[in-house]
């Protein structure tokens, strides 16, 4: 029976304990930024290197500025370097999703240290069934959140229709969280079902006699464990990866608010670092998450798959007595048809006199026998 333990702070610590998985994500993430940021770069220098506008972000933030840039972004290079990469910023991102998070979910499960080669490895072993998780989220997700979004929008008209104000915000506010609830515990499930599909490939196939063991790849086999843990462990799971979420989202508005105070600084680094402090903690909370998932998988792990009996040595049969069944009798061992010969002893030892035999060396005093 596994231990029972507190997956928030078992949770952290297999993230602090695999702590290089999460910074070479952060390094990944980062270099795809700086490739992504290329195109936007050299589209909102051609707007604003001559333009009298630029002196509003250059000596403070002016929200309107910003907007009005991004309405005319269009007008920037296109069909450059950037822009390719730019258009290809998505694929990117979700290769390097599929090849380092199941690395990082086999290293928190295993005692195997959280090294590049061991995450691009396990990585490319788990790659395609990742690929079929997020084509499956996708479409449960659109099947779920395609209606209550619709619902939400007419919400939202009808209650703009008939209410203005405070109000109005509440009960619209009321109607995201709704949504965003939704959307929690679906994430939370297809969390889970990555982190059993990583442990059931851990699980080697039954097969018949003389074929070689497999790992399991079944990826639908950990839709139902993964049901079964988030339905008896809901109370738990579900307040503790809310609050992680939203405690990621606190890091990054807090140091993006603090950031934009910061922007009619001369000096870009302080605001940039403080930028990328916020991201980290934000990419620590999920990684965080990912462990107290796993934690809750391997409290609750998939059983492993029946061994074939053992055959029994070959041996003196039993038979059961007629007059008491519930007693064995053990039969005599059949006789070998062809027993081999035994092979001569050269210089036998003596062998031991026998009792019957007297021993000439002893004096035996036979008692007399009485007269007839």
């Amino acid at each position: 029976m596994p231990e029972r333990r507190n997956i928030f702070t078992h949770g952290l610590s297999l993230t602090l304990r695999r702590l290089p998985a999460l910074l070479w994500v952060y390094v990944f993430n980062l270099l795809l930024s700086f490739l992504f940021s290329i195109s936007l770069n050299r589209q909102l220098s051609k707007l604003l290197n001559h333009s009298l506008a630029a002196q509003r972000l250059s000596s403070g933030f002016d929200l309107g500025t910003i907007g009005e840039t991004y309405l005319h972004l269009h007008e920037g290079p296109t069909g450059d370097a950037g822009a390719v990469i730019g258009h290809a910023s998505i694929p990117l991102f979700l290769i390097v999703y599929f090849l380092l998070v199941p690395g990082t979910l086999f290293c928190y499960q295993t005692d195997t240290p959280a090294r590049l080669g061991t995450l691009l490895q396990q990585g490319l072993l788990y790659f395609w069934r990742f690929v079929r998780i997020t084509l499956l989220t996708l479409i449960v997700s659109g099947l779920i959140l395609g209606p209550l979004f619709v619902l939400q929008g007419k919400w939202a008209d009808r209650v703009d229709d008939h209410m203005v104000g405070r109000p109005a915000f509440l009960l619209i506010l009321a109607g995201n969280i709704v949504l965003f609830l939704v959307a929690s515990i679906l994430r939370l499930y297809f969390d889970l079902v990555e982190v059993y599909t990583v442990q059931l490939g851990q699980h080697l196939r039954p097969t018949l006699f003389g074929q070689q063991a497999k790992p399991d790849r079944r990826v639908h086999r950990a839709l139902t464990p993964a049901w079964r843990t988030l339905r008896s462990n809901f109370s738990e799971a579900w307040p503790i990866f809310l609050f992680l979420t939203l405690l990621g989202f606190a890091a990054v508005i807090l140091t993006a608010r603090i950031s934009m105070h910061m922007l009619a600084q001369p000096r870009v680094w302080p605001t940039f670092l403080l930028a990328q402090f916020g991201l980290f903690l934000m990419l620590l909370t999920r990684f965080w998450q990912r462990g107290a998932e796993t934690s809750l998988a391997l409290q609750n792990p998939i059983p492993s798959p029946a061994l074939p009996p053992v055959l029994p040595i070959a041996g003196p049969p039993d038979s059961i007595d007629p007059l008491h069944p519930s007693r064995r009798i053990q039969l005599a061992p059949e006789p070998i048809a062809n027993p081999p010969t035994p092979e001569p002893i050269s210089n036998p030892e003596p062998a031991p006199p026998s009792l019957d035999e007297p021993d000439p060396g002893v004096f035996h005093h036979e008692p007399t026998k009485p007269p007839h």
